[in-house]
């Protein structure tokens, strides 16, 4: 019997792998001669980078980058050695979680250090990059990326125009001629879960700028001087992406990387489990395991679970997830390709207890042994 465990992490308590290798140990208790593959699960989002780190093998890479409001904050990255991947979240350089509530200033918020975070890659030799760009802090169409890699963004009197949302209005012309040379050998694959444009009603500003700080009064002006933004870079590269889907994600950074970077949007759990070659290790397997911290109905609606159970079924595995608490919705993941589902937490505890890592691997290890029994 071949098994493959993909778990999601089980955020405070469990990584990725570690929820993996309790599964594994489970499984083994039940059925030694088992074999068992394990690979780390993510969805683009938060912890997509530790994820890939850990399961692949990579190496982290910490630096200082320009944070969202100009000032220096420490961020990583993931570095894959033996394909030259480097993965990322835009969260860790431009994130809302770095702003306080008082700080938020969508019109100075830039994504410089997304950039930089890209070129201290290249430099490296990374030419393959997994981006996940949820989480954002900025509004400014991704000019800050790009001035980090050497694009010039020029008002009419041929002057820089600045940083933030505040500078889209005012470009007139981009100069590309001091681009990073290496990154047209670069290719990009962007995790986005968003579907919205550039702009308009459904777009950046209006739909994700207010929780980054946009008021009422500065949405139809911001709204404007990103199309305008957009106007010009359509005559400056002769592509036009401003209504393509995930344009509008991350305050416009999903234009800016189909634009400027040739990149690819992919849904996130689509894309991470196309890069740690899980679909392979399917196509022999009897059963899969995977889950999450929490199963609900929300598992449903396209998370981490049920994108690996979708790709179990191609291949014709039962799909057994394992959850740290179940909620009654959790039913329609039935629905979804998983087969059965099991809460992990095997007795009355407090949430303290039940989320201790060793408390949270020994209730994984011992509930998929006693399924793996039944089997």
């Amino acid at each position: 019997m071949k098994v493959v465990a993909a778990i999601d992490s089980l955020k405070g308590s469990l990584s990725s792998m570690e929820a993996g290798l309790a599964a594994r140990e489970g499984i083994l208790r039940a059925h030694p001669e088992t074999q068992v593959v394990v690979k780390p699960l993510a969805d683009g989002g938060e912890g997509t980078v530790d994820a890939l780190i850990e399961g692949m093998g990579g190496e982290r890479i910490d630096l200082t980058v320009t944070g969202p409001l100009g000032e220096p904050v420490p961020a990583y990255y993931g570095y894959l050695k033996e394909t030259d991947t480097a993965i990322m979240e835009m969260a860790s350089a431009a994130g809302i979680t770095l702003v306080s509530g008082k700080e938020k200033n969508p019109l100075a918020a830039t994504t410089y250090g997304v950039g930089e975070m890209i070129r201290d890659a290249a430099q490296k030799g990374c030419r393959n990059f997994i981006i996940g760009i949820g989480g954002s802090a900025t509004n400014d169409g991704g000019i800050g990326m790009l001035q980090a890699l050497g694009y010039l963004f020029i008002d009419q009197d041929g002057q820089d125009v600045g940083q933030g949302a505040q500078a889209l209005g005012r470009i007139a012309a981009v100069c590309t001629s001091n681009a990073y040379p290496k990154l047209s050998e670069c290719r990009f694959q962007v995790a986005c879960d968003v579907t919205n444009p550039l702009c308009g009603e459904n777009g950046a500003t209006y739909i994700y700028g207010p929780q980054k700080g946009v008021t009422d009064d500065m949405k139809a002006q911001l709204d404007a001087d990103m199309a305008s933004y957009a106007e010009v870079t359509k005559e400056t590269l002769g592509n036009d992406f401003a209504e393509a889907e995930g344009a509008g994600a991350a305050g416009g950074l999903g234009f800016a990387l189909l634009s400027y970077l040739h990149a690819e949007l992919t849904p996130g759990i689509d894309l991470i489990l196309d890069a740690v070659g899980l679909e392979d290790e399917l196509k022999d397997a009897d059963i899969v395991v995977t889950g999450e911290g929490r199963l609900d109905h929300q598992t449903a609606m396209g998370k981490a679970p049920v994108g690996v159970a979708k790709l179990a079924k191609k291949h014709g595995a039962k799909v057994l997830a394992f959850a740290g608490s179940v909620t009654k919705g959790a039913r329609v993941c039935n629905e979804s390709g998983i087969d059965a589902f099991f809460p992990i937490v095997r007795g009355v505890t407090t949430l303290e207890e039940a989320m201790a890592p060793e408390h949270a691997r020994e209730n994984m290890a011992d509930s998929v042994e006693q399924v793996f029994r039944l089997l």
